[in-house]
């Protein structure tokens, strides 16, 4: 049986059938009208329509960043997207004869590394997604781990330092703010600013205007000693959350993903040191790995079409 899934971002909606192995038999993708709902209702409708057209389909699953209800049925609340308290599956159901759920972008992500990418052979995992922001999804004892209200694992606002910078949420001091795409920018830009190991990456700023993280990524492939230095900044406010993080829920293993992710082991070791410095009673207990998320694009319409799938059979 298959099911299909949506993932809405802030600039495209992606959507796939998928089937019971998590393979991808059929894939749309349409820009993102992110301040008309009615637009980005009615382009989901359309895709739900034209990915099951000639099969059976069992349900749909939306994945969309923000906080969503327990009941998996409201947005209360979306960053890049005007959904405020959106009642999305009640008007999606109306519209389409499938059963929908909807999910948070981060869990629908980690749920597809779970069942089938990184975390496929473990019953406990965490997933930190190090994009512009931090998402992050967590399994405990092989179920989604949503919390009372729904909203739980937004990882990427756990603070980490007291008073510190300024976050989106309005705290100040999230991992966000030290540990994202965006931290890594502000790590090179200081790096440039200062010179010495940071002279490629002031090059490379006047080169093109303003450092984006291409010309970062392009630097860290090429072992600049700059933007190698401000990857493993990055990794160590990583490591030392994942830490913490740990200490509460004991994964037996961290999947790292996002865009930064890209970057493979000359993330994950500074990350791995960083967490084993940071580690309470190291030594005394199992240590959990940390692995390079595999599915990368997919994740979010394969993870939102497997929990559809799931809710399907349980009602």
């Amino acid at each position: 049986m298959h099911a299909i899934g949506i993932d809405i971002g802030g600039t495209k909606i992606a959507g796939a059938l998928v089937d019971d192995l998590g393979q991808i038999v059929r894939f749309d993708r349409r820009p993102t009208h992110a301040v008309d709902i009615q637009n980005i209702e009615d382009t989901v409708v359309a895709m739900i329509t034209e990915l099951a057209d000639g099969y059976d389909v069992a349900a749909v699953g939306v994945a969309a960043a923000g906080f969503i209800d327990a009941a998996q049925s409201t947005v209360y609340y979306a960053p890049n997207i005007s959904y405020r308290n959106e009642p999305f599956r009640e008007k999606l159901e109306r519209r389409v004869p499938f059963r929908v759920i909807i999910e948070n972008d981060a869990n629908a992500a980690g749920w597809a590394e779970f069942r089938y990418g990184a975390g496929r052979l473990v019953s406990d995992m965490c997933m930190l997604t190090i994009g512009t922001g931090v998402g992050g999804a967590i399994v405990s004892s092989d179920r989604m781990f949503r919390g009372g209200f729904g909203a739980a694992a937004e990882l990427g606002h756990m603070r980490v330092v007291p008073d510190g910078l300024p976050c989106g949420c309005g705290a100040r001091g999230c991992i966000e703010q030290y540990g994202s795409g965006r931290a890594l920018l502000r790590y090179a830009n200081e790096l440039a600013d200062a010179g010495g190991v940071g002279i490629a990456l002031a090059a490379a700023r006047t080169r093109v205007g303003v450092l984006t993280g291409h010309e970062v990524s392009e630097l860290i492939q090429a072992g600049d000693p700059g933007a190698l230095a401000a990857l493993r900044e990055l990794g160590h406010w990583i490591g030392q959350a994942s830490a913490s993080l740990a200490a509460v829920l004991d994964p037996q293993l961290f999947v790292i993903g996002g865009g930064v992710a890209q970057a493979g082991d000359l993330l994950l070791d500074p990350i791995r040191q960083s967490f084993l410095d940071n580690l309470p009673a190291r030594g005394y207990h199992p240590e959990p790995e940390f692995r390079i998320a595999e599915l990368v694009n997919d994740a979010g319409v394969v993870g939102a079409a497997d929990l559809a799938r799931l809710y399907a059979a349980q009602i």
